[in-house]
């Protein structure tokens, strides 16, 4: 039995958080959701229709009983619309987590950290559970969890360009200094042993959106990302043997008469 994932108090199923863009339907998109077993479903507030509701919407395929919706800042390049976009966010009453995001660049995606840092302190002085997207760098890592971040999430290689985990060090390092709040690797992951990697090396969770929406079975994808999230984590615990330069027989023959 694989155990939860626990975020400012709250504990979930699964360590495998999914996102809701590039479907190549809504309907695809609801069965990836349920093949993935993922509770959480980011939802980037730009993208939702929230003022009128007799139109259609991705929160129509998205039942609020069966997932947590968590809403995010993406395609925000400052820190004051990522704030704005959050307060909008709570405001229509998606909720007061918040995924967020302060782009830096628009080629590579990759984090505004100074931005970032200053949205974090902002949105969690006004009561906003935050989980900061931000880069695979242990400093600003820590000085997100002293502006009271409730997670970090770094990148384990652009978002959306399916790499896979390029600084493996760098994570590796984000995992032994890290303990005060969960860490989730978000952006990068391209296939299934991608996530498994990362869940050995001891992160509390993954969040994918590409990786699945772009596969060509999408929801046999997320099924297998859902059961790579698990295998991760199940090894993780057990603890792997160690490595040997040499062979070790799997009979040893000591004790045993000639």
């Amino acid at each position: 039995m694989i155990d939860g994932l626990t975020i400012a108090g709250r504990t979930f199923r699964s360590r495998l958080l999914v996102g809701t863009g590039k479907y190549r339907t809504p309907q695809e998109m609801a069965s990836c959701h349920e093949a993935s077993g993922a509770e959480v479903v980011t939802v980037a507030v730009r993208r939702v229709n929230l003022t009128d509701r007799t139109k259609e919407s991705l929160l129509d395929y998205i039942p609020r009983e069966k997932y947590f919706l968590l809403p995010n800042t993406a395609a925000c390049y400052t820190a004051d619309e990522a704030i704005r976009a959050a307060r909008l966010g709570r405001e229509v009453g998606l909720s007061n987590w918040v995924k967020l995001e302060v782009i830096g660049d628009p080629e590579t995606l990759f984090p505004d950290n100074e931005g970032l840092l200053e949205a974090t302190r902002v949105l969690t002085k006004e009561g906003f559970i935050v989980l900061p997207y931000t880069t695979d760098d242990l400093i600003n890592a820590r000085k997100l969890i002293d502006a009271g971040a409730a997670a970090v999430m770094p990148l384990a290689a652009p978002i959306g360009s399916g790499l896979g985990i390029q600084n493996l060090t760098n994570l590796r390092i984000l995992r032994e200094k890290i303990t005060a709040v969960p860490l989730i690797v978000d952006a990068g992951v391209g296939t299934a042993s991608d996530a498994t990697i990362a869940m050995e090396l001891g992160y509390d969770g993954i969040l994918m959106n590409t990786a699945i929406a772009e596969a060509t079975d999408a929801p046999r994808m997320a099924a297998a990302m859902n059961h790579a999230v698990q295998a991760g984590r199940l090894s993780f615990q057990a603890g792997r043997m160690p490595r040997r330069l040499y062979a070790s027989a799997s009979s040893p023959l000591t004790g045993i008469s000639q």
